[in-house]
């Protein structure tokens, strides 16, 4: 196990080299420009660090984009030097090697480090509070609905499943926002509450939205951990269990279940992307100052630095997650052994 651990954080060395330059790539065909988002607010007399009478080229200059793409590659990831924007002929290495993200196009000289380090923890509770219960909503019901097949039990749990996956959370989202606001004039905070502060009113901000991003989660997996519950329960091992006189909450709990929620394990590490995607739309909906809500205003912005460094953390955590799911396999069935 440990020399395969090792092995795997190896491999995730090439594999996030190769993230690098799609994730580089990727941004750079965004339809658009920087500069002339950039003219265009200098016009309209909004404020940034730019905004100082400086021509394209100029502008260009500073945010070394008039180099070519290779070269603002090789910077972005350290190799090469960084030019100060400031325009004093100081250079220095600040890229990804140097454990930095860069600096914001329009943050007035704020890192993005800064930046995504203030909302990474907002994005981070919203994904956990959603597995949370999207799995405490799934796994029983899963279960139940494989051991009651065929009772009224098992179709209702069936049917809200089907009805989990054939909506769209921005349309619930949409609707519980609607219909409180219509009916008792309530409407969620939209500004943070930090849960250092009040972390009842923390939580209650977090529960909404992460009870409709559950709900996708939860329904797709309760779909998968009733047919692998259904297809073990077919087992011999099972059988000899039952003849043996085994109560069956013996059977289920102690026989059953871990060898059933290996495929479950896989769907729910498969669904790391779509529930990121999901956070960046509810994020959006719910006012909620996470890296999701940055996302959408960095692509609006043409802020190239902040997407990039926002694609990377996601495809890192995507990485990370696939790695503590292979460990978690191990642990679920002896029998797998990574030699």
């Amino acid at each position: 196990m440990k020399t395969y651990l090792i092995r795997r954080l190896l491999l995730m060395i090439p594999s996030l080299f190769i993230l690098t330059i799609l994730v580089f790539s990727v941004v750079r065909l965004i339809p658009g420009d920087t500069v002339d988002a950039m003219v265009a607010q200098m016009e309209t007399g909004n404020n940034f660090r730019a905004a100082s009478g400086r021509d394209r080229e100029t502008l260009e200059r500073i945010m070394g984009l008039d180099v070519p793409a290779h070269v603002q590659y090789l910077r972005w990831i350290g190799v090469l030097p960084t030019p100060d924007w400031r325009l004093t002929g100081e250079s220095q290495f600040k890229g990804l090697l140097q454990g930095t993200l860069g600096e914001s196009l329009y943050g007035g000289g704020s890192t993005i480090d800064e930046i995504v380090g203030g909302r990474l923890p907002v994005t981070v509770q919203l994904g956990v509070l959603a597995i949370v219960i999207g799995l405490l909503i799934a796994l029983p019901v899963g279960v139940y609905s494989a051991i009651r097949q065929d009772t009224a039990a098992d179709y209702v749990g069936r049917t809200v499943a089907v009805i989990g996956l054939a909506t769209p959370n921005f349309w619930l989202a949409t609707m519980a926002l609607l219909y409180p606001a219509l009916w008792w004039g309530w409407s969620p905070p939209m500004e943070l509450i930090r849960f250092e502060e009040d972390p009842l009113g923390n939580l209650g901000m977090f529960l909404l939205p992460a009870l409709i991003l559950g709900t996708a989660l939860a329904a797709s997996t309760m779909r998968m951990t009733r047919t692998m519950m259904l297809e073990v329960l077919r087992q011999d091992y099972i059988r000899t269990a039952w003849s043996k006189g085994l109560r069956e909450r013996v059977v289920v709990m102690r026989h059953a279940i871990k060898n059933a929620f290996i495929p479950v394990v896989t769907l729910v590490g498969l669904q790391l992307p779509i529930l990121i995607g999901g956070s960046v739309i509810l994020e959006q909906i719910f006012a909620l100052p996470g890296l999701g809500r940055l996302f959408v205003r960095a692509i609006d912005s043409r802020d190239y630095p902040i997407v990039s460094a926002i694609n990377l953390i996601f495809a890192a955590a995507v990485l990370a997650i696939n790695l503590l799911i292979d460990m978690l396999y191990a642990f679920l069935d002896p029998r797998i052994r990574y030699q």
